[in-house]
């Protein structure tokens, strides 16, 4: 249990840095980034990686040298777009008839809202802090589930500042989070 205890403690001064240079530093590194390259959806992706080099320096070291097995970056990516994608179908078009197919979004938007920030946040979410606990220590599923919602909920708390609001963001992000963490671990830890 000590060596689980050692390892929690890692793990969460690791998320934090990450996190603490996420909040701190990924304007400015996206606007340098993107000011030599002036792609913005891979100003994006790079960003969101640099950001994150703790997370995946953690990752090599505690896991025989290997990073994306270890995140749940394995299997069939198409499958997974695929699979996705049929059942956002219905979403999207609920959407569509809602707003009589009049739905423009700016391509950052896309890139940013839609594509990258949903990946990372599950690459650093499920794949590592809930993957790592659950598989690393001997926590259980439920408690390491119940963790890293927690964790992932009260980070979403910034949306809003009525209580009520606050209730069902907590809710929503908790119960996804959890949703999505048992996904993750049903699908062979594989995050696509």
């Amino acid at each position: 249990m000590k060596k689980d205890i050692k390892y929690i403690v890692a793990l969460c001064i690791v998320f934090s840095l990450y996190f603490i240079s996420n909040e701190l530093f990924f304007s400015s590194i996206f606007y340098f980034i993107d000011g030599l390259i002036h792609l913005y959806p891979v100003s994006f992706f790079v960003t969101y990686s640099i950001v994150a080099i703790p997370i995946f320096i953690f990752v090599y070291l505690t896991n025989n040298r290997r990073l994306f097995e270890p995140l749940g970056l394995k299997g069939n990516i198409l499958q997974a777009i695929l699979f996705s994608f049929t059942f956002s179908l219905p979403m999207l078009l609920g959407s569509g008839i809602i707003g009589n197919f009049e739905i423009t979004i700016e391509s950052q938007d896309f890139w940013f809202g839609c594509v990258f920030a949903a990946f990372f946040e599950e690459l650093y979410y499920r794949g590592f802090f809930f993957g790592q606990l659950f598989k690393k220590t001997k926590l259980g599923f439920f408690p390491s589930l119940i963790i890293s919602a927690l964790i992932f909920a009260s980070l979403h708390l910034y949306q809003s500042n009525d209580l009520l609001t606050l209730t069902g963001i907590f809710t929503t992000t908790f119960l996804g989070a959890g949703l999505f963490a048992w996904l993750y671990a049903e699908w062979n830890y594989n995050l696509w």
